[in-house]
């Protein structure tokens, strides 16, 4: 698939017009939502495309920190309807390439009652039973993801305009609990991990707290509520900081979302645009604490 025949933006997406003012509004930026909004707007670099495909990032990591952390892939497909003669294990996970957030998990931890979405509801996010992994609509799903530009156009987050859509099979991640394992999500800046967001209970009684580099909990809310009780410092903290860190190289400010297992460290992706640059903040410091850690380029090379 070409350049030329990805899914098209809206037009909001595409003006020229639209793209010069939201220049000149992000042009001194000084909150971490406000740079990453300029980073969208500004950073075209072929580097952030890979970050977003999630099928080319996988060499981009194994030739930082090696394929061990890589979760096992079954299968990278071109059209969603090979996933139809697809041999799985009963538990796999479906996504999109081009995307961030959306995902079929089928395990047989899922909840009894769950079932798939219609199709038609874009970019999903599901934890089914293998029992309730209708193969056909499954498809359907995929096939509509493949259809979608994640991130709507270059005026917004450019990198996934530019990702071919495909769709990637990958093992199931078990946390120590037999559940969904936590996401540690790292935010690096220029090389330095500074802060920490874990996220837990994805899919019922999800939590969300964030924590400095060396795990002190920050009064900080990004919506969810926090893990009760308290976390503890996870044992391999360092040891994930410092992969965080070595896949960071190369860029002023990404977040590098890794899982710990309880036999190993998995990496989950590397993101850009936290939230589209709307990522909330309460208290409202903490936009401006998170921003002080990055000094954006005023050109990138």
């Amino acid at each position: 698939m070409t350049v030329s025949s990805l899914p098209r933006a809206r037009w909001r997406g595409r003006s020229r017009l639209v793209r010069l003012i939201r220049l000149w509004r992000t042009r001194n930026p000084r909150l971490f939502t406000e740079k990453v909004r300029y980073k969208m707007l500004r950073d075209h670099r072929e580097l952030l495309v890979t970050f977003a495909d999630k099928a080319a990032v996988r060499d981009h990591v194994a030739a930082l920190v090696g394929e061990d952390l890589l979760p096992r892939v079954h299968a990278v497909l071109e059209d969603a309807d090979d996933l139809l003669a697809l041999d799985l294990p009963p538990e796999h996970v479906v996504k999109p390439t081009h995307g961030s957030g959306a995902a079929i998990v089928v395990s047989r931890r899922a909840p009894a009652e769950a079932v798939l979405p219609r199709p038609e509801w874009g970019w999903v996010y599901a934890h089914v039973r293998p029992a309730a992994a209708d193969r056909a609509v499954i498809r359907d799903i995929a096939a509509g993801w493949t259809e979608k530009l994640y991130g709507r156009g270059p005026n917004e987050e450019w990198a996934y305009s530019r990702v071919r859509p495909r769709i990637i099979v990958e093992e199931v991640l078990v946390g120590a609990d037999g559940g969904i394992p936590d996401d540690y999500k790292f935010f690096v800046f220029h090389g330095v991990c500074h802060y920490v967001q874990v996220d837990a209970a994805r899919f019922e009684g999800r939590t969300q707290d964030f924590y400095d580099r060396d795990f002190t909990h920050l009064p900080l809310s990004g919506g969810p509520p926090w893990a009760d009780p308290p976390r503890r410092t996870p044992a391999r903290l360092g040891e994930m900081v410092t992969i965080a860190e070595r896949l960071a190289v190369g860029t002023d400010f990404v977040r590098v979302d890794l899982y710990l297992l309880p036999d190993r460290i998995v990496f989950g992706e590397l993101t850009s645009y936290p939230a589209g640059g709307h990522s909330p903040f309460h208290p409202a410091r903490f936009d401006a604490e998170f921003g002080s850690r990055w000094t954006v380029p005023r050109r990138y090379a």
